[in-house]
């Protein structure tokens, strides 16, 4: 493969190992190496670029992460999806052409990846113009073997190729099995209706929220990342950000002649003179 500008991040925090070992297969490439993650975990912070400022500066250090020799690595106060976009402005030098967030610890599969760091950071990267991988490892344990995690690099490895051959702005869903041989063969998946565990929130109670999560029993449809990933396989799904859509079928002209309603507040115009409001 060519020389590229890769930025390596993740939502789990500049100490996971998952980050490391997808790290590690860029640096072997002989690639321009950054690698930028937050400092702290950022799970669920899906595109947020929300940060720890002082002085309206964030905190970015330069750290030395073992086996990563020749990359640039800084633990940075912030969400993913903000060192993705702080990165695409050029703030870590030239921008990166390459966006690789992972290795998730626990899978990323459904609709629910509308909530992930993980991915947050790679559809910034795309929305940017950059071809971007958001790379998930299918288990809720820290205790994941080196050689675990090498296997899980060596399947993301098999989509970068095909990363990069596509257009600028493609972004790549990837869910991996915990297997301890390089995994060869990845599954074109579609997005499962819901994802492997459902968020409760109970009503308010003296000024809190109880928050907890349970894994669901519903069956994933046939051919979806999480039906796959549920029999050991594991999947690529292509992905897109923020787009338009036409399912409410609306006029050119939204006005109370095109059936708009009624106008809200005084005079035939309002509805004009509010359409520019956010």
């Amino acid at each position: 493969m060519r020389q590229v500008r890769v930025l390596i991040t993740n939502d789990d925090g500049i100490e996971s190992p998952g980050l490391h070992a997808l790290a590690s297969a860029a640096v072997r490439q002989g690639w321009n190496v950054l690698v930028a993650a937050p400092a702290h975990e950022s799970s669920g912070s899906s595109a947020a670029i929300t940060s720890v400022q002082h002085d309206d500066h964030v905190v970015a250090d330069e750290r030395a992460v073992p086996g990563l020799l020749g990359a640039q690595c800084f633990a940075v106060q912030a969400a993913p999806a903000f060192i993705a976009l702080a990165a695409a402005r050029g703030a870590f030098g030239a921008a990166p052409e390459l966006v690789l967030s992972g290795i998730n610890l626990g899978q990323n599969v459904g609709r629910s990846v509308l909530h992930s760091g993980t991915l947050g950071a790679a559809l910034t990267g795309g929305l940017h113009g950059a071809r971007a991988m958001a790379v998930s490892l299918d288990t809720a344990s820290p205790k994941v073997s080196t050689t675990a995690w090498e296997a899980a690099a060596s399947g993301a490895w098999l989509a970068v190729s095909r990363l990069l051959a596509a257009d600028a702005g493609t972004v790549f869903n990837v869910n991996l099995p915990v297997v301890e041989d390089p995994v060869d063969v990845l599954h074109k998946a579609s997005l499962a209706r819901f994802g492997a565990v459902q968020g409760h929130v109970d009503a308010l109670t003296d000024g809190r929220l109880r928050v907890t999560t349970t894994r669901l029993d519903v069956e994933p449809d046939e051919g979806t990342d999480a039906a796959l990933l549920a029999t050991g396989l594991a999947t690529i799904t292509e992905v897109t950000s923020v787009c338009e859509s036409n399912r409410a079928r609306l006029p050119t002209r939204l006005d109370v002649e095109a059936g708009g309603g009624t106008p809200v507040g005084t005079g035939s115009d309002a509805v004009r003179r509010g359409a520019g409001r956010g």
